[in-house]
C-alpha cells in the first residue's frame, strides 16, 4: 500500500514536564533515508501538535506515536473498573481524560494518574503487588505470542519503562487531532491524506534483525536501517536512544506499509477491539 508520500515516527515517551530533549521526530521521504526534523529543538507536546496538524494537511503522512491510544478494555470489560461514568470508546475515553487534565501543562495527565483515579496506577510497592496492575490489549497479547516481549502496561506509572504518563497524555493529544486527522484503527485509513497509528520501536528494531535492545551510536543505526533496505541516515554526530527509535521507526513504518499487505488489517482486529482498545501498527 504506497499512500503515503513521508512516514513520520515520534518518540513522544521522553516527554517530561512542559519541555524535554527526550521528544524525536523523524521522517522518511520518498526513497530518501530518514532524517530528523529539527534535530537540536527541544520539542513540547503541544508543539508537536501544532507541527502535525500543519503537515497533516501539506502531503499525506503516516505519523506514528510510540504511546497506547487507549487502555485495555476487553480483557475486564471496562478501562477503570468500578468507576461510574467512565466512557467504554477510546474516542470518548479521550475526551474523558482530556476533561480530567486541565490544569496540567502541555498536554500532561498527571491529574489523571495521581488524582482522579489514583488506585487504578501502580507507582510503587507501597501500592501492592505490581502483578495486579498489569493489564494489556488484545495487540499487545498477540505481540507477545509472536515474542515481541510488549511488557509494560497502560497502568505502569513508575520507572524508565512505564508507559502510562506519555499514553494518557497521548489520548489527549489524540482528543485535540480527533476529526482533524485520521486516528487508526478507530478510523478507516482515508484513500487521501493522512493517518495517525500507534507504533512500539521494538517491533521495527526487529524487523531490522537486531537484538531490539537500544541503539546510541551512528553504526548501529545504519546496520538497522539496513536492514530495512534504507539507506544510511546522514548524521554528523552520535545519535542518543530517542532520536534512533525515531530513525529506524519511520524507516520501518515505510517498509511495513509498502510491502505489508496486512499492514492496516491485521490478523485478530475486530471492529470492536478497534473502537475499544486501537492496534499497534505493525503487529500483524
Amino acid at each position: 500500500m504506497n499512500l503515503f508520500s513521508t512516514y513520520v515516527a515520534i518518540d513522544w515517551s521522553g516527554a517530561k514536564g512542559k519541555r524535554h530533549k527526550g521528544i524525536a521526530i523523524a521522517e522518511a521521504r520518498g526513497e530518501a533515508p530518514p532524517r530528523l526534523v529539527r534535530s537540536g529543538h527541544i520539542w513540547s507536546r503541544e508543539e508537536v501538535l501544532e507541527w502535525l496538524l500543519k503537515r497533516a494537511v501539506r502531503e499525506p503522512t503516516l505519523f506514528g506515536f510510540d504511546f497506547s491510544l487507549a487502555p485495555p478494555l476487553i480483557e475486564r470489560g471496562e478501562y477503570l473498573p468500578g468507576e461510574p461514568g467512565v466512557p467504554r470508546t477510546a474516542r470518548e475515553f479521550w475526551a474523558y481524560v482530556d476533561s480530567r487534565c486541565q490544569d496540567d501543562e502541555d498536554l500532561g495527565a498527571a491529574s489523571f494518574l495521581e488524582t482522579a483515579h489514583r488506585r487504578h496506577f501502580y507507582f510503587g510497592i507501597a501500592d501492592g503487588v505490581k502483578a495486579g496492575f498489569m493489564h494489556f490489549r488484545q495487540c499487545d497479547a498477540r505481540l507477545n505470542a509472536q515474542g515481541g516481549r510488549k511488557i509494560a502496561s497502560a497502568y505502569d506509572a513508575i520507572g524508565a519503562a512505564q508507559v502510562a504518563k506519555a499514553s494518557f497524555s497521548g489520548m489527549r493529544l489524540a482528543h485535540h487531532l480527533d476529526g482533524q486527522v485520521a486516528i487508526w484503527p478507530m478510523d478507516p485509513v482515508p484513500a487521501h491524506g493522512s493517518t495517525v497509528v500507534e507504533i512500539y520501536t521494538r517491533i521495527y528494531l526487529r524487523r531490522a534483525g537486531m537484538s531490539g535492545v537500544k541503539l546510541r551510536t551512528r553504526a548501529e543505526l545504519n546496520r538497522a536501517l539496513k536492514g530495512l533496505g534504507s539507506s544510511p541516515a546522514w548524521l554528523r554526530f552520535e545519535p542518543n536512544d530517542h532520536q534512533t527509535d525515531a530513525l529506524v521507526t519511520a524507516a520501518g513504518m515505510r517498509a511495513l506499509a509498502r510491502t505489508q499487505p496486512r499492514a492496516f488489517d491485521p490478523e485478530g482486529l475486530t471492529p470492536e477491539i478497534a473502537r475499544a482498545e486501537g492496534w499497534t501498527f505493525g503487529v500483524l
